[in-house]
């Protein structure tokens, strides 16, 4: 009987560990990863053979670096480069995010 409880006990934890780590993503993270991260990588390195494959700068990039959010948001939203605009697939606040969680890498 005991075993059961444990059992049950371990396994309501690991379900709520799951869940409060899923839920400490950011929407701006989660954005990022589902929609940014191919290219622009995890760390934001561009090194992904997406981000080699079409020379996306890396956030060590000193044209990167000094970049304003403005600018990154206007970037993200009407495309870059060979970078896609996402105005038609990303609400404001969805890029803005993305942005801002993009940003951190910065530090």
């Amino acid at each position: 009987m005991r075993k059961a409880i444990r059992s049950s006990a371990l396994g309501a934890a690991v379900v709520f560990l799951g869940c409060a780590a899923v839920l400490a993503q950011s929407p701006g993270e989660a954005t990022y990863k589902a929609k940014c991260q191919t290219c622009h990588g995890a760390a934001g390195l561009a090194d992904t053979s997406a981000g080699k494959a079409i020379k996306v700068k890396p956030v060590t990039d000193p044209s990167v670096r000094k970049l304003t959010e403005a600018e990154m948001v206007a970037a993200t939203h009407n495309g870059m480069g060979k970078m896609q605009p996402y105005k038609d697939k990303l609400s404001d606040s969805e890029i803005k995010g993305a942005v801002g969680y993009f940003r951190t890498f910065l530090k």
